[in-house]
């Protein structure tokens, strides 16, 4: 079970729209000069007023505690979030904001990196290149947007990542256009690789990299895969601690049902990405529906606010 994060209230101290409808938002603490540490590819937890809770990777840069610095896109058909923010957030405001948490990891065996950025997916690729760079690492960020004018964040990119560390791709230019199929071809030895965007550009890099090896692929989404012809069912879940079964209908996620057994889950964005509800589990076979897991955390790991299971599935809880 995941450990309580910390929860500061941070003031907006610069506030300002880019390119491709994103507001960038900077957050400093009005009394400590400097905030808890983070690595690449973190993020935080942005509290809104009505009890909203979204997660934002944080894009700046790790050695530099004094802020924190995330990329918001405006997304109308989205869950309220980022609307929200965009038409009430103002310098001056003060906002609770979680301690940074990690699932997207810079992997220290790796030889190399391929990082792929789709649209506002880029926000976590800024740390990346930024880390990478600072220690001396190889890398390559393949940025791939509609047009040059839309795709947000690319100012800061350009002054910092060297060219030759830096593609970019274009919808609207046929020069800058390339088959993820063809860049993903073959995996060097050593190189693993990282992607994040939307959901049409997570499931094009998925399938393009299928033949790469499970561990050395990682991945960031904004929402978790769907499968419109899945159908829930009803199944059982076993406390570990105290033996008590806990039934789970159909229409009920497994989260709900926990929370109502009185069992203290923390829980954040209740969609499947931020992990902040993740358990373990010792037996059983589990219906994995969430975007946080790796291959390998999905042997032992459950994410209960999306996932499901088959008969009976025994928590460690």
């Amino acid at each position: 079970m995941a450990a309580p994060r910390l929860i500061m209230k941070m003031e907006v101290v610069d506030l300002h729209r880019g390119p491709g409808d994103v507001n960038v938002v900077e957050f400093r603490h009005p009394r400590r000069p400097l905030l808890p540490a983070f690595d690449a590819g973190s993020h935080v937890d942005v509290h809104l007023p009505d009890g909203r809770v979204r997660q934002y990777s944080l894009m700046g840069n790790p050695a530099d505690l004094s802020k924190y610095v995330i990329g918001v896109k405006r997304e109308d058909g989205g869950r309220g979030g980022s609307a929200w923010i965009h038409a009430n957030l103002n310098v001056g405001d003060v906002v609770a904001v979680s301690t940074p948490r990690n699932h997207f990891k810079l992997h220290d065996a790796a030889k190399s990196h391929l990082l792929l950025a789709g649209g506002i997916g880029v926000t976590p690729m800024i740390s990346m290149a930024r880390a990478l760079k600072w220690d001396g690492r190889a890398f390559v960020l393949h940025f791939f947007a509609r047009s040059r004018s839309s795709a947000p964040l690319l100012a800061e990119l350009e002054a910092e990542i060297p060219s030759c560390s830096l593609k970019l791709h274009f919808d609207d230019d046929p020069n800058t256009v390339i088959n993820m199929a063809d860049l993903l071809k073959d995996q060097p030895n050593g190189m693993h690789l990282y992607y994040c965007g939307p959901p049409g550009f997570m499931a094009w890099t998925k399938a393009s990299a299928a033949h790469w090896q499970a561990n050395t692929v990682h991945f960031e989404a904004f929402q978790p895969d769907t499968d419109p012809d899945f159908v829930p069912t009803a199944f059982t879940m076993k406390l570990r601690s105290s033996g008590r079964d806990l039934e789970v209908p159909a229409n009920v996620s497994a989260l709900t049902v926990l929370r109502a057994a009185g069992v203290p889950l923390l829980s954040s964005c209740e969609n499947g990405v931020c992990g902040s509800c993740e358990c373990g589990f010792v037996s059983g076979e589990p219906i994995h529906r969430d975007a946080v897991l790796t291959p390998e955390a999905k042997s032992h790991r459950f994410v209960p606010c999306v996932s499901r299971a088959t008969g009976q599935i025994v928590l460690d809880l």
